[in-house]
């Protein structure tokens, strides 16, 4: 497997976590920007992605990162209508995204079904807004991981998690609800100079031990992706207690 090794960071609890994991983004992103002009990173959903939205939100050093600069896309995301409860951006938005300073137009977001087709077409049309806006790759990528060890919505052993020859997959059929979703592929994530995953509790702990070891495909999506140039895995107690 190409890419950095993987390298564990433990937190005292889920807290600690997102607020550390808030700190050291800022400062990836402003570094970004001061090297590049711009920073692009792929956010997650769920609860820890949640955290570490409001901590960032809430955090004293946050004007020192230009904004203005920022992209923000999304990993993956439920197929349903804007402003639903379940969509990781509403969650991310409620959670404080909308009050960064980030211009609209450089939060690049999932169409719904009110606004796409099918999830066939919604992907599409996010491929061409990640080749015509994006910037070629990843600064960072956060990512959360399911106890079944799946990140974004590439789940062990759905065909999705293979597909290698384009950015954006509709996804049928998933496991956890909703069953169908749009999520950026693996290949895609891994064009990123630095991939960071985020876990948080007990329930995640052989997800981790299975992720960071190199697990199979079939029983580990997460394990199949690095950074470029950094794997984190930044973890609290009982995430590493496996």
């Amino acid at each position: 497997m190409t890419g950095a090794a993987p390298f564990v960071l433990v937190h005292p609890g889920a807290q600690d976590l997102a607020a550390m994991t808030a700190s050291r983004l800022l400062v990836a992103l402003q570094d970004a920007v001061t090297a590049r002009g711009r920073a692009d990173i792929a956010l997650t959903g769920g609860s820890m992605g949640s955290a570490v939205v409001a901590a960032l939100a809430e955090h004293p050093a946050r004007h020192a990162v230009d904004w203005d600069a920022v992209h923000v896309w999304w990993g993956d995301e439920r197929y349903l209508p804007a402003g639903d409860a379940e969509r990781n951006d509403t969650q991310n938005d409620a959670a404080g995204l909308t009050g960064l300073g980030l211009r609209a137009e450089h939060v690049h977001r999932l169409a719904g079904p009110e606004a796409s087709g099918s999830p066939e077409a919604a992907a599409a049309a996010y491929e061409r807004t990640l080749r015509e806006d994006g910037s070629g790759s990843w600064d960072i990528v956060l990512l959360g991981v399911g106890p079944d060890g799946h990140v974004a919505s590439l789940f062990p052993g759905h065909p999705a998690q293979l597909l290698s020859d384009t950015l954006v997959v509709a996804v049928h059929d998933s496991p956890k609800p909703p069953p169908t979703r749009v999520s950026i592929t693996l290949e895609c994530l891994g064009n990123s100079r630095e991939v960071w995953f985020v876990v948080a509790g007990a329930d995640k702990a052989e997800a981790v031990a299975k992720g960071v070891g190199g697990a199979p495909a079939q029983e580990s999506t997460a394990a199949r992706l690095r950074g470029l140039e950094r794997t984190l895995w930044l973890v609290d107690e009982a995430a590493v207690s496996g």
